[in-house]
């Protein structure tokens, strides 16, 4: 077995620690928010122009008005603030966001990050994921660890173009947990039911002990 998008965004949601401004990315990094530990209160930042953002809202509470970076619906909060993408990039590229938690096209042994674009395909735009890695304090990836033609999204260097380089500090993927080290990647969990040797097999980077 192998954990799902929701058990990967639960995952991460460990990550959290009180007190963190966080920024979640597009994709499954945005189901962290449906996962925050209840002894953990963290605030979340969306590069679009909201500080605390709450959990998507049932069908009932949706308010069209109310999106994330990535346009999905999201719920406010009591304490919960609005303002414009310049005052929101000013947080981030000030330091003020402690942990951003990212998807990923593909990330290399020494932590280089692709998640913006494909040579060749629509680019809507690179959004927030370069001041973002170059401005918070620790980034998280969240991917599958295969692409659906069952190759490695974790390489030894990265074929798309980079957003950052240097910039991953820990890739969870539906394999497992990984933090990027001197030399290489070390193994820190394995999802449930998966080998060290399915990992390792499903993985391109070097692996280190």
């Amino acid at each position: 077995m192998a954990w799902d998008r929701n058990q990967m965004a639960a995952r991460a949601a460990q990550e959290l620690q009180d007190g963190m401004y966080v920024n979640l990315g597009i994709g499954i990094p945005t189901l962290v928010a449906n996962y925050i530990p209840a002894h953990v209160t963290v605030t979340l930042q969306s590069e679009n122009g909201m500080l605390g953002i709450g959990p998507f809202p049932t069908e009932g509470d949706v308010d069209a008005d109310l999106i994330n970076a990535g346009k999905q619906t999201v719920t406010a909060l009591p304490h919960s603030a609005f303002f414009d993408s310049a005052q929101s990039f000013a947080m981030i590229r000030g330091g003020k966001i402690a942990m951003a938690i990212l998807g990923a096209m593909e990330v290399s042994e020494n932590g280089d990050l692709a998640n913006w674009m494909i040579p060749g395909k629509l680019v809507k735009g690179m959004g927030g994921a370069m001041d973002l890695v170059a401005g918070v304090k620790r980034v998280v990836v969240v991917m599958d660890h295969t692409n659906k033609a069952g190759e490695s999204k974790v390489l030894k260097a990265c074929t798309l173009p980079l957003t950052g380089k240097g910039v991953v500090d820990r890739v969870i993927t539906n394999l497992g947990v990984l933090d990027v080290v001197e030399g290489g990647l070390r193994i820190i969990e394995l999802a449930g039911g998966v080998t060290e040797g399915t990992l390792r097999e499903a993985t391109e980077a070097r692996i280190v002990n």
